[in-house]
């Protein structure tokens, strides 16, 4: 990955709704060689994809949750089918140490958060936590720089 692929996962990350006329634009590059660059990256997987950022808050689902399950009751699998198919929670991710997952939900008020727990507490011991900030909510990734 050279300089250019750097910069352009930059822009993409700012605006993944730029054209590739604009990305040669700000890239100084032909449109068929940005558009190369971009096949190769998807290629490589180091572009997943493009979506769009949407606000939950905006969509009625104003509290943002962390949850925390430990000690399950469980199978793994089991627990991650009905994770799949739960629309409240926006990321769910299996970690070490003594909590066994680490859920980020979004939920209508206190009334969602209590339906969402009791839909949890037969899959083990659960730990919630009402997110009141997020001074990061999200951080364009870039390969590190190996000069530093």
């Amino acid at each position: 990955m050279d300089q250019i692929d750097i910069d352009l996962l930059g822009i993409l990350q700012e605006d993944a709704r730029i054209t590739v006329s604009d990305l040669s634009k700000k890239l100084s590059l032909s449109r068929p060689s940005v558009s190369e660059r971009l096949l190769r990256l998807q290629e490589k997987g180091i572009i997943l994809e493009f979506s769009a950022r949407i606000s939950p808050a905006k969509l009625g689902r104003e509290t943002l949750l962390f949850i925390q399950i430990s000690e399950l009751k469980e199978e793994p699998y089991v627990f991650e089918e009905f994770i799949k198919k739960e629309m409240d929670i926006i990321e769910c991710h299996r970690v070490t140490g003594l909590v066994s997952y680490t859920i980020k939900a979004a939920v209508s008020g206190i009334e969602g958060m209590r339906e969402l727990v009791d839909r949890l507490i037969p899959f083990g011991t659960i730990n919630t936590s009402v997110i009141l900030a997020s001074p990061v909510p999200y951080r364009h990734i870039l390969p590190y720089n190996k000069e530093s």
